[in-house]
């Protein structure tokens, strides 16, 4: 059984850093490209970025980018989003995503996980 659990959320003032990470099990995480997904209270879910087998990250969106960064760790089957100059409209529940082609950019995914609160206070 596929599980993503993410954690490294919580509440935080404007302008610091969070860390969130994803734990993958039932899978092996060489196999899938993985991403990261927000979704705020009465928005549609935003693409943050996604990640290759290897490592090479395939951009990110205007809102997020310079500011965070994917990683992975496949050894340890984790995946991680660094999130630097937090805004209040970073404020969302973040999901780890996985799929095994690249339709993490489209909004789609196979596996996802139940997602970890972050809350940027101005």
């Amino acid at each position: 059984q596929v599980q993503l659990v993410e954690s490294g959320g919580g509440l935080v003032q404007a302008g610091a850093s969070l860390r969130l990470s994803c734990a993958a099990s039932g899978l092996h995480l060489n196999e899938y490209f993985m991403g990261w997904f927000r979704q705020a209270p009465g928005k549609e879910r935003e693409f943050v970025g996604c990640i290759g087998y290897s490592g090479p990250d395939f951009g990110y969106p205007d809102s997020v980018k310079g500011r965070f960064t994917i990683s992975r760790d496949n050894a340890k089957n984790m995946v991680f989003l660094q999130m630097n100059s937090l805004k209040s409209d970073d404020t969302a529940v973040y999901y780890c995503a996985a799929a095994r082609t690249l339709i993490l950019k489209r909004g789609e995914y196979d596996y996802r996980g139940q997602g970890t609160q972050v809350t940027v206070s101005s």
